[in-house]
């Protein structure tokens, strides 16, 4: 790419009529009109919202053009941009909104009421469409009037993505500014190409089908506007719905998770054989385990066009390409050129290769940090690296492999869920006298949350416990938070110092039919 244009400012100016955006509803926004709504949100939020370089604006939004939009805008004027998933309660979104500062927020309109619910007084709440309540204004209003031409200034901002905590609190993984213009901030994504062996024909239709308030989805999305592509939309993925989108629109690349393997290949073989996906060239997995029958399907199906990365908002990255996972089953590949892998025991010696140890790395001369929890980011780096405590090793090749978790996070379909959280959740409940979580296999999300509970005295029978608490965590988690099975005990398994050994409640042998058992 290197001898490419690259830079979605550069190629608005360049080739304005260039289609940009295929709508969700098939509505085509060229790169010019996308780049006049990206200044006008810009001046808008500068002189109207009076946000100033290295202020934090959070967007609660589907995938959209104004979702592109607004991180056009944010990156072009020197903000932090946190994206929230739109799923998540408002006693999630209000803590984040809260712990990030942020000054705007910008919800969609199905999230409105969650969003007006969460911001507290003095954040501004725009909602992309028709607001239903006053506390909210339209983000027309924001930028009415605004020029549609570029700031003179156009510092480059930064994503600052919440994952979890030490505590089951999410925690912003924020960089400091770089302090370059936006123009010069799109050649990082070059890195991205490269990597990946990517030229501008890989974005000819790159297709956002998973939700882009993940980084893993908007930073190859924001990538392809970078080189010049065109992205194609999807507002709630099904997997018909996405074989359907791939071959109408001749799609040649996207980036999925392991999930959405599993749901197509659960499609009947007429009907997937109804759909042309030769034109696909780039296939991204990653975000959570991949079982290797079901990637070595999907490659059989796809053919050699899907690569695979392990990383995280914290850490570096590696690259699986197709011929080396093939040859290399169950690897998540070798470190990025930029990245710096190392495999460490408890000690923080470097273990040789084959020997499990934690997973360190770091993303070229990165600093990073998690907001308001400098004890959190002390813990989890050593010189100069980071770990987000994944366990693993390395062949003699260098291909890493990943075994475990020396933390307790759940990967449910790709989404972060710590337990902690939920079990704060379940211990609100009145009939619960103790609770434990812990992942368990599952063969469509690859992992979800088993609950552990004991009753106290007074609550009644163990199903009719399980159905309320089911009922009493809809409103408190977001649904990948929400425990699939439960399991009624008499006591839990803990030491004299009161430590829950989780080890023993990750058997599943103890289930019935109903999703819970007692034991």
């Amino acid at each position: 790419m290197s001898d490419e244009r690259t830079g979605f400012r550069l190629w608005a100016a360049a080739e304005p009529d260039l289609c940009a955006i295929v709508t969700a509803d098939d509505r085509r926004i060229s790169y010019g009109e996308l780049f006049a709504e990206v200044n006008r949100i810009s001046h808008g939020l500068r002189t109207r919202a009076g946000l100033e370089a290295g202020d934090t604006v959070a967007a609660v939004m589907t995938n959209s053009a104004g979702m592109v939009a607004l991180y056009l805008a944010a990156m072009q004027s020197g903000l932090y941009l946190v994206t929230l998933n739109y799923h998540l309660t408002e006693p999630e979104v209000a803590y984040i909104l809260g712990d990030s500062g942020a000054k705007v927020v910008v919800g969609s309109e199905r999230v409105e009421d969650v969003v007006v619910a969460a911001a507290a007084p003095g954040v501004q709440v725009f909602v992309d469409g028709s607001p239903a309540t006053d506390r909210a204004k339209p983000l027309s209003e924001l930028t009415a009037g605004m020029p549609g031409t570029s700031p003179r200034d156009t510092p480059a901002g930064s994503l600052m993505m919440y994952t979890s905590g030490t505590t089951g609190r999410s925690k912003g993984v924020k960089r400091p500014l770089s302090g370059i213009d936006a123009d010069a901030g799109a050649l990082t994504y070059v890195w991205l190409f490269k990597e990946f062996g990517m030229r501008r024909e890989a974005f000819a239709s790159w297709l956002v089908s998973a939700p882009m308030y993940h980084s893993a989805n908007i930073t190859p999305a924001i990538g392809a506007l970078h080189a010049g592509g065109t992205l194609v939309l999807m507002d709630g993925w099904t997997p018909e719905g996405f074989l359907r989108r791939v071959h109408e629109l001749r799609v040649t690349g996207s980036s999925m998770v392991p999930t959405h393997f599993y749901r197509l290949l659960q499609l009947p073989q007429e009907v997937r054989d109804g759909y042309d996906v030769s034109s696909l060239r780039y296939v991204l997995h990653g975000a959570a385990p991949c079982p290797r029958d079901v990637k070595q399907r999907i490659l059989d199906w796809f053919g050699p066009v899907v690569y695979e990365y392990y990383g995280s908002t914290e850490v570096g990255t590696t690259v699986a390409r197709p011929h080396e996972w093939l040859a290399h089953p169950g690897t998540v590949g070798r470190p990025a050129s930029i990245s710096t892998l190392k495999i460490l025991d408890e000690q923080g010696n470097e273990v040789p290769a084959g020997q499990t140890g934690i997973v360190y790395m770091r993303q070229g001369d990165d600093k990073v940090e998690y907001h308001n929890d400098p004890g959190k980011t002390d813990g989890a780096r050593r010189d100069g690296l980071m770990t987000v405590w994944d366990v693993g090793h390395v062949d003699e090749d260098g291909f890493l492999y990943i075994t475990g978790r020396a933390a307790e996070l759940i990967l449910v379909g790709g989404v972060n869920v710590y337990p902690a959280e939920i079990e704060a959740a379940l211990m609100g409940h009145d009939w619960v006298a103790d609770a434990g979580v812990v992942g368990v296999p599952d063969p469509e999300f690859g992992e979800v949350a088993q609950a552990h509970v004991v009753l106290r005295d007074d609550a009644p029978e163990a199903a009719t416990v399980v159905e309320a608490l089911r009922v009493y965590l809809e409103s408190r988690l977001a649904k990948p938070k929400r425990p699939k099975f439960y399991v009624v005990h008499e006591a839990l398994p803990r030491d004299p110092n009161g430590k829950l050994y989780k080890a023993r409640l990750a058997r599943r042998d103890d289930l019935v039919e109903g999703g819970h058992g007692l034991r």
